[in-house]
């Protein structure tokens, strides 16, 4: 469940532009750009143009530029989707590079002298920068600014499915997010029952995996035998860019409900042997692409090592998402060819969403079904990648398929996405690099022999 905090961001613009509109207009008089029509028609869209052009005017002080921006923002905020659309095309198709300053540049570097060249690459390197871009780093000095750009890019991910003339902007904008959010530019903060109540409330609302059903469910998963790692920016200390929960078992979890239960006794962690990460939120879809999930897993990994070290195993319990999608859309032909996959089609019923309706022959679809996960994890790819999008992201960090779980996940959501079953990918310290290499290079997916029994 993602949130917008439009009021968020409001309260932080009128933060920082305090005075009126004459002090923001700052060296010559700019239109008025707030109480416009949300779907910016052309009138409007003309003062807007004026106001960005202020915005990049080359004669205005830092401060002033990002008063601007932070008007702008504020602008943007109020516009109905067809007005973004207005904008943000406007934005692509008006504020992108500058053809003539390009060639000009060009020119003038390949005619500089030994002694001017250095320069003269510098300043095609700022022709080379479209307009836009300096408009959009001027948030990142208004109070919430960051987290407007990134969700942004989030609102042009959408609408550029359909606005093919946005893919430049949103291009740009990932690259500048990506350079902004470098994992080493990135805090690992342990969330705790003693965190804020307004991080508490965005592990609640960015909960992906399994969602938190109410307060005494997270006070749960934040006991004394759970550990909550979430990736934290400096410029938005109160939103989680991803967060893994963690917890401290004996040997391997088999189901996600028992993990889960509030019931369940606490475990005593000075006897447990497993870490067990059983959710993996990307709490920001704006920063969708930019990869700091694998990063997060092994610093996790080597605190509780250093915390815990009576851990033996690291390992998750995952779901299988793309599962049950494609064991329905499968031809008959290529099942066959799949362990399993003969059993599965000789049923009353073969199908998924019967898993559960269906009491007679239970321990055929039990068979038939693992051997069949198995086979989807194991050998069905998208070129030398894993199909299924959890089982690539394990693997890419160098995990290993461990074991299948029967009713692993019972819940709505596990029965259909993945017809209830889910996987522990198990990180072997010594083994993770080189099986991360061997799956990005080479394919290779390592499974441990209870998985290769299962594809005989």
């Amino acid at each position: 469940m993602q949130t917008q905090p439009a009021n968020l961001f409001e309260r932080a613009f009128k933060k920082l532009v305090p005075y009126g509109l004459e002090a923001v207009a700052g060296r010559r008089a700019v239109p008025d750009i707030m109480g416009l029509d949300p779907d910016l028609p052309e009138v409007d869209l003309g003062r807007v143009r004026e106001w960005v052009d202020n915005c990049l005017d080359a004669h205005a002080g830092q401060v002033e530029a990002r008063n601007r921006a932070a008007m702008l923002g504020r602008m943007y905020l109020n516009l109905s989707q067809v007005g973004k659309v207005r904008f943000l095309g406007m934005l692509a198709e008006e504020y992108g590079i500058d053809d003539a300053g390009v060639e000009q540049a060009i020119s003038s570097w390949q005619s500089a002298l030994n002694g001017e060249r250095a320069r003269k690459a510098h300043q095609l390197r700022k022709a080379l920068e479209p307009a836009h871009n300096r408009l959009l780093k001027q948030f990142t000095g208004v109070p919430s600014g960051v987290k407007f750009l990134v969700d942004m890019r989030e609102e042009l991910l959408g609408l550029k499915q359909e606005h093919s003339e946005l893919e430049s902007l949103e291009a740009d904008l990932k690259e500048l997010l990506a350079t902004w959010f470098d994992v080493g530019l990135l805090q690992m903060e342990e969330i705790s029952w003693n965190s804020s109540a307004a991080l508490l409330e965005k592990l609640i609302a960015y909960e992906a995996v399994h969602e938190i059903q109410s307060w005494s469910d997270l006070k749960n998963r934040l006991d004394s035998d759970r550990r909550c790692f979430a990736f934290i920016h400096p410029n938005m200390p109160d939103e989680p860019l991803i967060f893994v929960e963690v917890a401290l078992v004996s040997g391997l979890a088999g189901s996600v409900q028992k993990l889960l239960d509030e019931d369940a006794p606490t475990q005593d962690i000075d006897s447990a042997d497993t870490a067990i990460f059983y959710s993996i939120s990307n709490a920001q879809p704006g920063l969708a692409g930019i990869s700091f999930g694998n990063f997060l897993i092994k610093e996790v990994v080597k605190k509780l090592s250093r915390e815990f070290p009576h851990l033996k195993q690291f390992a998750t319990l995952s779901p299988i998402p793309g599962f049950a999608r494609w064991l329905e859309n499968c031809p008959a032909a290529q099942l066959c060819e799949l362990p399993g996959g003969e059993q599965w089609l000789s049923l009353p019923s073969p199908r998924v969403v019967s898993v559960i309706e269906a009491n007679e022959s239970m321990d055929v679809r039990q068979e038939a079904l693992t051997k069949l996960a198995a086979a989807y994890l194991c050998q069905c790819k998208k070129g030398t990648r894993a199909q299924d999008p959890v089982a690539h992201f394990h693997l890419s960090n160098g995990a290993k398929v461990a074991r299948l779980n029967w009713m692993g996940d019972v819940s709505q959501k596990g029965l259909k996405q993945s017809a209830g079953l889910m996987v522990n990918y198990l990180y072997e310290l010594p083994k993770i690099e080189q099986r991360s290499e061997q799956y990005t290079s080479e394919g290779v997916i390592s499974q441990s022999s209870a998985i290769k029994k299962l594809l005989k």
